[in-house]
Formats: C-alpha cells, sequence, structure tokens
C-alpha cells in the first residue's frame, strides 16, 4: 500500500492487521513499550475543510508515534491563490514524509496521490471518509469480537460515509443494509463494486426495515459540509429517518449505536440514544486515533502489522 485513498487501498488481511495493531497501540499507550516509527518525520496535515476530530486524532498521532505533525489551513497556502495540486504534491514530497488531505472533491485526492512520492492519506473528500471507517471497525470488532457475520444498518444520506461502510462491507464480510430516501442513495458504481467483490449489500427505503436485528445502527448529519443550501429540502427529505429510542428497539438486544460526529441531536438521532446506553460514540471518536497511529506506523513508519 503505498496511499490510502480508500478502504480498497488495504487487502482484507492488511485490514485485519492494522486494527490488530491499532487495538496494540491503545493498549500501549502511555507506557514505554509504545512504539515511535516516526522518529525524525513530518507529516503534513493539509485542511481545505472545517475539521476538529481529523486534525486533533492526527496531530496527537503523529507526536505519540515520534514524528512531527504540521497543519496547513489550505486558504492560508499558495493553493489558495491557485497554485496546481501536481505543484504542491512535489514540493510537499521534498519536504516532508506523508500528506494527510482533507478536501472535497476526490478527484482531488487522486491528483495529490498522482504526483506525490509521499504517502497520501484520504482524511475525507466529499465521496470517502476511509479513516472514520477504519475507527468504526475498531469499535465494533472491540464490542462483539469480530465483524465477519456482524450486520450494520446505515440510517440517512448514501453520502461519503455510506460509501465507505460498503468498502468495508467488501473488505471484512460485514453484511450491511442502508435506508435512504429516494434521491439519496448511495452511488450504485460503489454498490456494483463492492457487490462484485462479494459484499453483502441492501439498499431500502424503510428504515424499520434496515435495522431489524442488526448489532449496530449508524447514521450521519442530513447535510454534510457544503450542502448547507440543501439543508431545507433535507429536512424534508428525510423526515422520518431519526434515529430514535423506538427504532433502535428493532435492532439486535446487544445493537450498538455509532455517529462519525459532529451530531445534530434532533434530527438525523435523537438526544436518549446518542447520550444512551448503546452509544459508542466516544469510544468511536477515540479510536480515530488508534487506527490512524496504526495507518501512519505501516505508511511512513514500514511498522510491521
Amino acid at each position: 500500500m503505498k496511499h490510502f485513498r480508500t478502504l480498497l487501498d488495504l487487502s482484507r488481511e492488511e485490514l485485519a492487521g492494522l486494527l490488530d495493531q491499532a487495538d496494540a497501540l491503545a493498549a500501549s499507550r502511555g507506557t514505554d513499550r509504545h512504539p515511535r516509527p516516526l522518529a525524525g518525520k513530518t507529516v503534513v496535515i493539509l485542511l481545505e475543510k472545517a475539521s476538529t476530530r481529523t486534525r486533533v486524532s492526527f496531530e496527537v498521532g503523529v507526536h505519540e508515534l515520534g514524528g512531527h505533525p504540521l497543519t496547513l489551513i489550505s486558504q492560508h497556502t499558495q493553493l489558495g491563490r491557485g497554485e496546481p495540486l501536481s505543484d504542491t504534491a512535489r514540493m510537499f514530497s521534498g519536504y516532508a514524509h506523508a500528506v494527510v488531505y482533507r478536501t472535497f472533491g476526490h478527484d482531488r485526492i487522486e491528483a495529490l496521490a498522482e504526483h506525490a512520492t509521499i504517502p497520501v492519506i484520504n482524511g475525507l473528500s466529499d465521496t470517502y471518509h476511509p479513516c472514520q471507517l477504519l475507527a468504526d471497525l475498531q469499535t465494533v470488532r472491540g464490542c462483539f469480537g469480530a465483524l465477519e457475520g456482524k450486520t450494520a444498518a446505515w440510517i440517512g444520506d448514501g453520502n461519503n460515509m455510506a460509501h465507505s461502510w460498503i468498502l468495508a462491507a467488501a473488505r471484512t464480510g460485514l453484511k450491511l443494509r442502508l435506508a435512504c430516501p429516494e434521491g439519496y442513495d448511495p452511488d450504485p458504481s460503489i454498490v456494483r463494486t463492492a457487490r462484485e467483490l462479494g459484499a453483502d449489500v441492501t439498499v431500502v427505503r424503510d428504515p424499520a426495515e434496515a435495522v431489524e436485528g442488526v448489532d449496530v445502527v449508524t447514521t450521519d448529519v442530513w447535510a454534510s459540509m457544503g450542502q448547507e443550501d440543501e439543508n431545507a429540502a433535507r429536512q424534508a427529505a428525510f423526515a422520518g429517518f431519526c434515529v430514535d429510542s423506538a427504532l433502535m428497539e428493532k435492532a439486535g438486544a446487544d445493537a450498538i449505536f455509532l455517529h462519525c460526529l459532529p451530531a445534530h441531536r434532533g434530527e438525523e438521532v435523537s438526544a436518549e440514544v446518542i447520550d444512551g446506553p448503546r452509544s459508542r460514540v466516544w469510544k468511536q471518536a477515540e479510536n480515530r486515533l488508534h487506527a490512524q497511529k496504526a495507518l501512519l506506523a505501516q505508511l511512513v513508519g514500514n511498522a510491521e502489522l
């Protein structure tokens, strides 16, 4: 693996090994046993979208692995004045050892990766959010001991998170049901690719049908960054798609709730669910740190998984 653009950059075996490494890094955090494979190395964190968890988890993670994180807000760089991504990629390659890139169109991730001679990590694009899925999968595995044979329900927009869950199903054996309003389905080409790889992925309209007996219920905001002008239309389209206590009761007895955050209580999830006993969102958020450290250790530190 040279870059991490989507989950398909990892084989099934590599993904399982990375999650094992994430668990090991979590267990050794703050001890003398914790490795520092990034000693003497710099990782650029390039942000074109606002960020809390991505920025903090990568900055802390690089530091704890012994490296130096350098965060850049794109508007404050020459990218903000029109410098081509290809030039930026070549320049970063002479200074740093990897780039974490949080951006809009996924083509920008691909363009940076094409011209960089150092690893490029997708910190989020409009099409995929693979780093979040590493944390989500680590959380699910930590709760249930395994991924294969478990069933997850995605409730809401067929967005970058939904796409990444679809690819996760292709790489883990996790079964996935997505409940999306008409007009908000995931990209059919991504669904098709996952199914060709053996994924069990179903798209339905009824959230109750999707969550029946599942192990994991997960969702995201109805209007992502850059979609604020669609908020009124989305509020109407997603009526009935709130993950509340009544919906969670239809899931399995031990089902957990996940959300990538930030959350809008009273919209895509009720307060009693996200703040309730089935919620694992805070462990999920913490696991961003551990999973990304494992990714950095492999891509930048050349540490075996």
